[in-house]
C-alpha cells in the first residue's frame, strides 16, 4: 500500500452533468417517440482521440411564422462599394472562425426564419450514403419558373473517398517498426490462410536467432549449476530457439512486399485503363436464415403466433432492435410494419392469425432469445472463440484477396450485406424499410478477360459478367430501398485506393496555384450586375470561407439535408450590421449552426437574395452545383467545390500545427497540440457529434485514477518526512495536494482496500486450482482468513497515519529513490491531466472523419518526424496501411 500502493483512480475535479439515457420497455414499443440519427464517425476515440461515436438526442421543432417580413432597404448593385479585403495570401486558409458550431447536433431543429414546406427537399453534394453508393436516378425540379436539372449520372463510380469511422481509427498502442522505416510493409488485417501467402518473400531477418543463440550459450556455460539443471536449461533454450525460428518463418510467410506504386514514373491514374489483369473469387454471401427453435415465438394480442421462416426472419430483424432508439421511432415502426405486411401476405402465419395492428405485436420472446444467445457466445472460452473464428475465416479466406496485374491485393468490402431493416442517416423517411436478401442474380461481376469466372457460395448465377478495365470495382448490385448502386472495391491499403487518395490531395495542393485568382474573381463578382454571377460569387465565398459542401437537389423520399447551393431562405438569418446566422441540417442530418461576421457586400447580397421570397424558397435560385463546378473547371482541371473543402481543411491544419506545436514540449503536449489542430478542422468542416453516452463514466474513471496518483505522491512525501523532517521545509515537498482532504483520502483507501481483498481472494482460488491440478490438498480457509487479516491490519495502520504527516513504507527505500519516485509521479500527473483536458475538449467533435478524408496524411507524417512523436500515437494500423506513400516524406515537407 502506501508508497508502493497500486495506482487506483478517483477525482478532484467537478463532475460533468450526466446525460439521461433512454428507458427500456417490455413487449412492443408504442409509436410515441422519435428516434434520432446516428452521429458521424469513427472511430473510436476513447483511448487516443477521437472519442467513440454516440447517437444524438432529438430536439423538438418550434413553429415558424408563415411569411417573412419584407426588408426595408433600397439596393443598387451599381452603387455598391468594392470589397475592403484584398485577395488572400497564397497557401493561406480562408476559413473563418465558427462561434456556435460546437453546439451542433444531429437532429431536426427549428430554423431561425420560420416555416418551410416539406415538398422541397435537398441534400449536399456528398451523398448521405457512403461514397460507394451512387444514386440510381437524378432529380429534376422546377424553381421559379425554370427547370434545374441535376448533372447526369455517371455510368459507374470509380472510387470512394469516405471511410467509415469506427474502431479502425484507434491509434495502435505500440510502435510498429515498419511505420518508421523507408521500406514500409503493408500489414494485413486478415488472418492466416493459404491466400495470405506472399507472392514474393522478403529476406529473412537474423536478429532474433542471434539473441536466442547467445542466451543458449550463456546457459550452457554456467559451471555452478548441477548437470541435470544445465541439461534442462539447454533443452529449454533449444526449444525456445526452435520456437523463435518457427515464429520467424511464419512471419516471413505472412509478410507481403508492398507494391511501391508511388515511386513509379507513370502510375495508373490517368482516368483510362486501371488494370491489365484482374482475377478474384467474387463476393461472400451471408449464410441462409436458420429458423428459431419451435418454443420461441412472437405474440399477437397476447397469443403466440406460428410464423413461417420468411416472415419470422423479418420479425426477428425488428425484435433484435427492440431496446434501441429505432424501435421508439414512429417512422421506423411504420415502414417496418408496412413492409412486413407485404411479407406476411405472401407467407401468412401457419395458425391463421391475422396480424393487422402493430400495437398488438409483442416481439419480447424473440428479443429475450437473442439476448440469451449473445450471452452464451460471450461466455465461450477463449479456445472456443478462436475455433469459431478460425472456421469463419476459413470460409471467407478465398474472398479476402484478388490478383491485380499479377499482384496480390486485399479486397475491401467483400461481404454482401445481409438482409435487415434500413436505418439510414439522420431523419431519413425510409428508415425501417426492409432490405431484401441479395442473391447472385442481382450482382454484376467485373473480372479480367480469359480468367475463370468465380462461382457464388450460394445457389444461383451472376446477373452478368463483364471485363471493364476502366473501372476499379469488382462487383456491383442495386439495393432495393433507395435504388442505389453498391460496389465492391479494393481495400484502403491497395495501390488503386492509394493512387486515388494521393491524387485527391495533390489536386488540393494544386489549388494553391490558383486560389488567389479565384478569390480575386469571386470578390469582384460579389458586385456583378448579372444576378446569376453575383449569386455564384456569394456561394463560392461561403464554400471557401466556411468549407460548406456544395449541396444538391434531392427527392421526397430522402432526408431533408442541404448544402450551400441548396440553402433556403429560412436557413440564414440576417443580424445587422454584418453578421449571418446559419442554421440547417447538413450531411447525415448533422445540424450546422454558425454565427459568422461577413464582408459588407456579402451581407447586402444575402438581403437582396431573400427579398420577396418565402422561407421555403431557394436562396440561390439561379445557381446549381453543376453550373458552379463547371465554372470552377475553367480555373483548374478537376476543380470542384469538394476540392476547396479538402484544400481549406489541410491548409488550416498545417497552419494550426505550425503555430501551436511546442518545440520543447513533452510528447503529450505535442499530441494535445495536434488534436487541437484537428479539432479546429473538424469544427470548420462541421464534423460534430453528440457527447458520447459513456463520456461521463470515462471521465469519472480518469478522475479516480488521477486521485490515485496524488494519493501515492502524498504517501511518498510523508515517507520522506518520517525519515528526515527537514524535507518539510523543502518547497518541492511541503505543499499538500489541495484536493486530497480527509474524506477523499478515506474514500481512496476504501477503494484500495476493496481492490486488495479481491486480489487476495483471486490468488487464493488460483492457488487451489493449481494444487488440485497437481493432485495436492487445497489450502485451508484459515490461510485465506490469515491473508485477509494482514490486509485489514495494513489499512488500519494507514488509517492511524491520517493527519500525522508521516508514513512508513512497506519496504525501506533510500531518500534519493523516493525523490525519484515523486518526480516520476509529478510527470505522470502532468501528462494525465493533459490527457483529461484533451478528452474533455474533444467530446463534441469527431476527429476521425477529417483525419481519414480531408487532412493530407503527409502533414502528419512530416510533423511526427520533425517533432519526434511516434506516428503510432496518431495513426492506427489501418491508417498506416492506407497511407504508406505518405510515410516517405521528409520532416520539412509542407502542404
Amino acid at each position: 500500500m502506501s508508497g508502493d500502493v497500486s495506482m487506483l483512480s478517483s477525482d478532484d475535479d467537478k463532475p460533468l452533468k450526466p446525460r439521461a439515457g433512454p428507458s427500456g420497455r417490455n413487449g412492443h414499443v408504442a409509436q410515441n417517440g422519435h428516434s434520432h440519427s446516428r452521429a458521424i464517425q469513427s472511430s473510436s476515440e476513447d483511448e487516443d482521440m477521437p472519442l467513440s461515436q454516440a447517437a444524438r438526442k432529438s430536439e423538438p421543432a418550434t413553429p415558424r411564422p408563415a411569411k417573412r417580413k419584407q426588408p426595408s432597404f433600397t439596393s443598387s448593385s451599381e452603387d455598391d462599394t468594392p470589397l475592403a479585403s484584398s485577395p488572400a495570401k497564397r497557401t493561406a486558409s480562408a476559413a473563418v472562425s465558427m462561434p456556435g458550431a460546437i453546439e451542433a447536433t444531429a437532429t431536426r431543429v427549428a430554423t431561425a426564419n420560420g416555416k418551410r414546406k416539406g415538398s422541397k427537399k435537398k441534400v449536399d453534394t456528398d451523398s448521405e450514403f457512403d461514397d460507394d453508393v451512387v444514386p440510381a436516378s437524378t432529380a429534376k425540379r422546377a424553381t421559379n419558373g425554370r427547370t434545374r436539372k441535376a448533372p447526369p449520372k455517371k455510368k459507374v463510380k470509380q472510387e470512394s473517398d469516405v471511410e467509415s469511422e469506427d474502431s479502425d481509427d484507434k491509434p495502435i498502442a505500440k510502435k510498429a517498426a515498419a511505420a518508421r522505416k523507408r521500406n514500409v510493409k503493408q500489414e494485413s488485417d486478415a488472418d492466416d490462410s493459404d491466400d495470405d501467402k506472399p507472392l514474393k518473400k522478403p529476406p529473412a531477418k537474423k536478429a532474433a536467432k542471434k539473441v536466442a543463440t547467445k542466451k543458449s550459450v550463456k546457459n550452457e556455460s554456467s559451471s555452478e549449476a548441477p548437470k541435470s539443471k544445465r541439461s534442462a536449461t539447454k533443452a529449454k533454450s533449444e526449444e525456445t530457439d526452435g520456437a523463435v525460428k518457427k515464429a520467424k518463418k511464419k512471419k516471413e510467410e505472412e509478410e507481403e512486399e508492398v507494391f511501391r506504386w508511388w515511386e513509379e514514373q507513370d502510375p495508373d491514374g490517368d482516368g483510362t485503363q486501371k488494370w491489365r489483369t484482374l482475377e478474384h473469387n467474387g463476393v461472400y454471401f451471408p449464410p441462409p436464415y436458420e429458423p428459431l427453435p419451435s418454443d420461441v415465438k412472437m405474440k399477437y394480442n397476447g397469443k403466440f403466433v406460428n410464423l413461417p421462416p420468411e416472415s419470422e426472419e423479418v420479425a426477428g430483424f425488428y425484435a433484435a432492435l427492440l431496446e434501441t432508439d429505432h424501435a421508439r421511432d414512429k417512422t421506423f415502426n411504420k415502414n417496418f410494419f408496412d413492409d412486413w405486411q407485404k411479407v406476411l401476405k405472401k407467407n401468412p402465419p401457419r395458425d391463421g392469425t391475422k396480424i393487422t395492428n402493430f400495437e398488438l405485436c409483442d416481439f419480447r420472446p424473440m428479443y429475450d432469445y437473442f439476448e440469451t444467445e449473445k450471452a452464451k457466445k460471450k461466455a465461450l472460452t477463449t479456445a472456443e472463440k478462436k475455433e469459431l473464428k478460425a472456421k469463419k475465416d476459413a470460409l471467407e479466406a478465398p474472398y479476402t484477396h484478388c490478383f491485380l496485374d499479377g499482384r496480390k491485393e486485399k479486397v475491401g468490402n467483400f461481404r454482401v450485406e445481409p438482409p435487415g431493416l434500413f436505418r439510414g442517416r439522420g431523419d431519413h423517411p425510409k428508415k425501417g424499410a426492409l432490405k431484401y436478401r441479395v442473391r447472385p442474380e442481382d450482382i454484376i461481376i467485373n473480372i479480367g478477360d480469359g480468367v475463370p469466372t468465380p462461382k457464388p457460395n450460394m445457389p444461383g448465377k451472376w446477373k452478368d459478367v463483364i471485363h471493364d478495365n476502366t473501372v476499379t470495382w469488382l462487383a456491383n448490385w442495386t439495393e432495393n430501398v433507395n435504388g442505389n448502386h453498391k460496389y465492391v472495391f479494393l481495400a484502403a491499403g491497395s495501390s488503386i485506393k492509394g493512387q486515388s487518395d494521393m491524387q485527391k490531395f495533390e489536386k488540393a495542393r494544386e489549388l494553391k496555384n490558383h486560389v488567389d485568382r479565384i478569390r480575386a474573381d469571386y470578390s469582384r463578382d460579389l458586385k456583378a450586375k448579372v444576378m446569376q454571377d453575383r449569386q455564384r460569387a456569394t456561394a463560392m465565398y461561403f464554400i471557401d470561407r466556411l468549407a460548406l459542401r456544395a449541396g444538391n437537389e434531392k427527392g421526397e423520399d430522402e432526408a431533408d439535408t442541404v448544402g450551400c447551393c441548396s440553402l433556403r431562405c429560412e436557413h440564414i438569418t440576417l443580424q445587422p450590421p454584418d453578421k449571418l446566422i446559419f442554421d440547417f441540417l447538413g450531411k447525415d442530418s448533422i445540424r450546422y449552426y454558425n454565427q459568422v461576421d461577413v464582408d459588407e457586400q456579402v451581407f447586402k447580397n444575402i438581403r437582396i437574395f431573400k427579398d420577396n421570397k418565402e422561407d421555403e424558397d431557394d436562396l440561390f435560385d439561379r445557381v446549381g452545383t453543376a453550373s458552379l463546378n463547371k465554372h470552377l473547371q475553367s480555373y483548374m482541371k478537376g476543380l470542384t467545390a469538394k476540392v476547396f473543402r479538402t484544400y481549406n481543411a489541410s491548409i488550416t491544419f498545417q497552419q494550426q500545427l505550425d503555430q501551436g506545436t511546442p518545440e520543447k514540449g513533452t510528447v503529450q503536449e505535442k499530441l494535445n497540440a495536434y488534436n487541437h489542430a484537428n479539432r479546429m478542422v473538424a469544427i470548420l468542416c462541421n464534423h460534430q457529434r453528440a457527447v458520447p453516452k459513456t463520456h461521463e463514466q470515462s471521465m469519472g474513471k480518469m478522475r479516480e485514477k488521477l486521485r490515485g496518483f496524488k494519493y501515492e505522491r502524498m504517501k511518498l512525501r510523508h515517507a520522506l518526512f518520517a525519515i528526515d523532517p527537514k524535507y518539510k521545509k523543502n518547497k518541492k515537498y511541503s505543499a499538500d495536494e489541495s484536493d486530497l482532504d480527509d474524506d477523499a483520502i478515506a474514500e481512496q483507501e476504501e477503494q484500495l482496500k476493496a481492490k486488495e481483498i479481491e486480489k487476495v481472494e483471486k490468488k487464493f482460488a488460483k492457488d487451489n486450482e493449481k494444487l488440485a491440478e497437481d493432485g495436492k490438498e487445497p489450502l485451508k480457509e484459515s490461510v485465506l482468513k490469515e491473508r485477509l487479516q494482514e490486509v485489514e491490519a495494513e489499512f488500519k495502520r494507514l488509517k492511524k497515519e491520517r493527519g500525522t504527516g508521516k508514513h512508513q513504507l512497506k519496504r525501506d527505500r533510500p531518500t534519493d529513490k523516493i525523490e525519484d519516485a515523486i518526480e516520476k509521479l509529478d510527470e505522470k500527473i502532468k501528462v494525465f491531466k493533459l490527457q483529461m483536458e484533451d478528452r474533455e475538449a474533444g467530446k463534441e467533435v469527431a476527429l476521425g472523419t477529417s483525419k481519414i478524408n480531408y487532412l493530407d496524411p503527409r502533414i502528419t507524417a512530416a510533423w511526427c518526424k520533425k517533432h519526434d512523436v511516434p506516428i503510432e500515437k496518431i495513426f492506427s494500423k489501418t491508417l498506416l496501411t492506407k497511407f504508406p506513400w505518405a510515410m516517405e516524406v521528409e520532416d520539412e515537407w509542407k502542404f
